[in-house]
């Protein structure tokens, strides 16, 4: 007695699976050859940051008479005086105000966010689908139509113009998109965790701190990094809600534009300043970074 035996037809192997043409390509190539265009590619796209640093260390005269990329010949033509400049124009008192801004908003968000996230995703509440969607539906809500009403109530209760003002409106439209975020992240942890933490009588608040929080964290990085970029950068709440006492460096950088158009080194020094805390932020937490948008996209 004879037992047929399947062949698998010629130039395949069973249970193989099928790899792509860009992957037989890159393996051709070899992994040396694509690390050298992605650091080409890297390279390229810190030009605009690197002309933006030799603008703001040169004169206006010779900003406007030569292109930044001189300097590789003209070295000497560097100087601090811009920085020197413009942090003696009032400018260190923007930063902070930034700061004051950007670092409450990103703790509340994350913070509120998270536990909201947590009760949407693993506790049982009357109305809990009801208000998730609603905190979804509010994600296609415009800023700008809330700007009117807002600065109407801020009035009648004293905080326009006020620091906890702006922070307080970029608080209230950052959390449904976090909101939104972390519990989806949430769900995706092993239900059986929790149920062994419960059957340990460990109560909800523990279970979030020492469960669902420690193993939220490159969500909870991600979503950090992605507030304090959206804060530190915002103008259009600044130019509405903070006065020129309390304006971060957004505003104070558009008031010296209006003053002083020409000056391109004061405002390039200006704009460099602001640009160096969220590269440093981002290269920080660059770790976090990455496994936050790599979550739930592999099981």
């Amino acid at each position: 007695m004879t037992t047929a035996t399947a062949t698998a037809p010629s130039g395949l192997e069973t249970g193989a699976p099928r790899r792509s043409t860009v992957s037989k390509i890159v393996d051709r190539i070899g992994g040396g050859a694509v690390q050298v265009v992605m650091i080409v590619l890297g390279l390229f796209w810190l030009v605009p940051t690197l002309g933006l640093l030799v603008v703001s260390m040169r004169t206006t005269d010779i900003n406007n008479s030569e292109g930044w990329w001189t300097i590789f010949t003209k070295p000497a033509e560097l100087t601090l005086a811009n920085y020197r400049d413009l942090l003696a124009s009032g400018f260190t008192a923007s930063f902070w105000n930034t700061v004051l801004i950007t670092v409450p908003t990103t703790v509340l968000v994350i913070g509120i966010a998270a536990m909201a996230a947590y009760a949407f995703a693993w506790m049982e509440f009357p109305g809990r689908d009801l208000g998730f969607l609603i905190v979804v539906g509010l994600l296609i809500v415009p800023i700008q139509i809330a700007l009117i009403p807002v600065a109407s109530f801020y009035g009648g209760i004293g905080i326009f113009g006020s620091i906890p003002g702006v922070v307080l409106f970029h608080t209230a439209f950052g959390l449904p998109f976090a909101i939104f975020l972390l519990r989806n992240f949430f769900v995706g942890i092993p239900s059986s965790l929790l149920e062994a933490a419960r059957m340990d009588g460990a109560p909800e608040w523990k279970i979030f701190v020492s469960v669902v929080f420690p193993l939220g964290k490159p969500a909870i990085a991600s979503l950090g990094i992605f507030q304090f970029l959206w804060v530190w950068n915002d103008m259009l709440i600044a130019l509405v809600f903070a006065d020129t006492d309390n304006q971060p460096m957004t505003k104070a950088l558009q008031s010296q534009m209006r003053q002083f158009g020409s000056n391109v080194d004061i405002l390039s020094s200006g704009a460099f300043l602001s640009l160096l805390i969220p590269l440093i932020l981002f290269f920080a937490f660059q770790r976090y970074f990455v496994q936050g948008m790599m979550a739930g996209s592999v099981k």
